[in-house]
């Protein structure tokens, strides 16, 4: 199969051998194969998070023309349909392949997108995009290399970046929001918050580098034993 020549999990029904060719013909696996597919597209968590990546040009046409109130009321949208698809997949058991991948990918394009226009039209001091673009582009780097060369895919976000996100987040909410009313508590959310994704972004990084090396101990351990063995 495609998905596992490049290592992707792949979604097998119980007790499927994948040692044993399937008894139909070349022209209906393909076909019953892009009927799954389709139906994945089709499926209402995955079009509420197609819709989340719809809203993205929007939301950089109303930053760059200076209209605040407009980007925020499409953010916050953007940011309920997130929630919201996660609790369909749950509720209606539709958790694809497609959406644990199209999930997090459309929730990193609309965060950082939004962050590099703040940047942009003055709003975000540089040190701080500089800082997120550069760790997520050397997370992306590392998870690369050490896939093709050690196997390694258990890359999930740990408490850190899981706070490090929420502390982006607040701080874009907070940024726009300072835009539309200047209120001395909007102010101190958004210096508060933008001061809390600058640490929380090199610590989540340091803890990053943590656990990559210990899962390549880990991952060294039964190589160092079948050696022994011989």
């Amino acid at each position: 199969m495609l998905l596992a020549e490049f290592g992707l999990p792949i979604c097998r029904a119980p007790g499927e051998n994948l040692f044993v060719h399937s008894a139909l013909p070349p022209a209906a696996t393909r076909s019953r194969h892009a009927a799954i597919r389709v139906s994945q597209i089709l499926s209402a968590p995955n079009q509420l998070t197609l819709a989340r990546m719809a809203f993205l040009p929007f939301i950089l046409i109303k930053l760059l023309d200076g209209h605040y109130r407009g980007a925020l009321l499409l953010f916050v949208l953007a940011g309920v349909s997130d929630g919201l698809d996660g609790l369909l997949a749950r509720r209606l058991r539709q958790q694809t392949l497609l959406g644990q991948y199209l999930d997090p990918i459309a929730d990193k394009m609309l965060l950082s997108t939004v962050f590099l226009i703040l940047s942009i039209v003055r709003k975000i001091p540089w040190k701080f995009t500089v800082l997120v673009f550069s760790r997520d582009i050397c997370i992306l780097l590392v998870s690369a290399v050490l896939y093709t060369i050690a196997g390694l895919r258990d890359f999930r976000p740990s408490i850190f970046g899981k706070a490090n996100t929420l502390a982006q987040l607040a701080a874009v909410v907070s940024v726009m929001l300072f835009e539309v009313s200047h209120a001395r508590w909007v102010w101190v959310a958004r210096s508060g918050f933008l001061r809390m994704t600058f640490a929380l972004t090199i610590i989540s990084g340091l803890h990053y580098v943590y656990l990559v090396g210990q899962r390549l101990r880990v991952s060294a351990h039964p190589m160092s034993r079948v050696e022994r063995n011989y």
